[in-house]
């Protein structure tokens, strides 16, 4: 569906690499110098499920299809970007444009990565990109402001109304707090303040990259993520740009003992995708039959007829009902008939908002 998450940072913290890593595809340069990513790079990546390989151990189709996201490389930016330092025009429009943020911090040292400030400080680090933003957030605004104030002189009531959530906006941002700590009053304001595509509103997962010794639970800077992350009720997910770079490059059936040597139940990447697919609101559903096993992603409280449109647009403008079972009941009872059998499928309207897991076969008539 073209969700889109994308990979932040100052320059030479490892976005690239992690990229890399991520989508397995060598698409993003990963060089010791600022800006060697320019143009964003996009890889399409593949949520890990294991709900996916257990209804296909049990229905055996000829094909499955995991739900993926997409993860957007944008280029380092440095401090002065909202002034336009170091291409930060170009590299702030490119954030525009994403749903999510990854703010990859570094945690490492290494003297032979060299660190833009020339020292290792990842709450700086953190502060630095936040306070950018901000900036190019407190321009918006005020361009904004000053369209509504003109709007508002012509007796344009919206506009008019609108005023008051810009200065509070601005005061809010001054006092150095991002958008996202912000909720307007009101419906009709809550809807101005979306259109104003504010950077700082976008959720954040702070991506920890640590040197492999300090697997799993990544040290005393690590610990000052956590600290900020808390502070704005963001999670953390830590890493090793190194150690994913290895496991991306290894045949499948060596990964997991590579992963058991160093006290790791799965990569790290795979954590990420996970959490970056939930920090983004979204949720899975499933279909399964002798074709094949799919999930497919929709944002959470969808309603049933606009959940069968990630299928086919058909499905939404015929939908007559759905019929669901529960992944927990699937597994259970063992295959779609026996769980009918149970009692255990529902026939649901359209007013039904689908639940994350649910096994959803759609009838429609067009």
């Amino acid at each position: 569906m073209g969700f889109q998450c994308g990979i932040v940072g100052l320059p030479n913290v490892g976005k690239s690499t992690i990229f890399n890593a991520i989508t397995q595809s060598g698409l993003a340069q990963a060089e010791n110098f600022p800006f060697c990513t320019i143009e964003p790079n996009i890889g399409v990546v593949p949520v890990p499920d294991e709900r996916v390989d257990a209804l296909a151990n049990l229905v055996n189709p000829k094909k499955t299809v995991y739900t993926s996201m997409n993860f957007v490389d944008i280029a380092g930016l440095v401090r002065g970007a909202s002034k336009g330092e170091g291409l930060g025009n170009k590299f702030l429009g490119h954030i525009r444009e994403v749903d999510a943020l990854a703010h990859v911090v570094r945690c490492f040292e290494d003297d032979d990565v060299v660190h833009v400030d020339g020292k290792i400080d990842p709450v700086s680090d953190i502060e630095t990109i936040t306070a950018e933003l901000a900036l190019r957030d407190l321009d918006t605004v005020q361009r904004a402001k000053i369209r509504d104030e003109k709007l508002a002189r012509g007796s344009d009531k919206a506009a008019k109304s609108a005023l008051p959530m810009y200065d509070e906006l601005i005061a809010h941002l001054d006092r150095g707090k991002v958008a996202r700590q912000y909720e307007p009053a009101t419906d009709a304001l809550k809807k101005v303040f979306k259109n104003l595509y504010l950077l700082t509103a976008k959720p954040v997962l702070y991506v920890a990259n640590v040197s492999e010794d300090l697997l799993p639970e990544g040290g005393p800077m690590v610990e000052r993520v956590r600290e900020v992350a808390a502070a704005e009720g963001a999670e953390v997910v830590v890493i090793s740009g190194r150690i994913e770079s290895e496991l991306a490059e290894m045949p499948l059936e060596e990964r997991a003992e590579f992963l058991s040597d160093m006290g790791l139940e799965e990569p790290g990447l795979n954590q990420l995708i996970r959490k970056g697919y939930r920090l983004l609101g979204l949720i899975t559903y499933l279909t399964a039959g002798p074709k094949e096993v799919h999930a497919w992603t929709i944002p959470a409280g969808t309603k049933a007829p606009q959940s069968a449109a990630v299928i086919h647009t058909d499905f939404e403008r015929g939908f007559i009902r759905v019929e669901t079972i529960s992944y927990d009941d699937f597994i259970a009872c063992g295959s779609e008939a026996k769980a009918k059998e149970a009692g255990k499928m529902r026939v649901e309207g359209k007013d039904y908002v689908v639940q994350d897991g649910d096994v959803m076969h759609f009838l429609f008539n067009v």
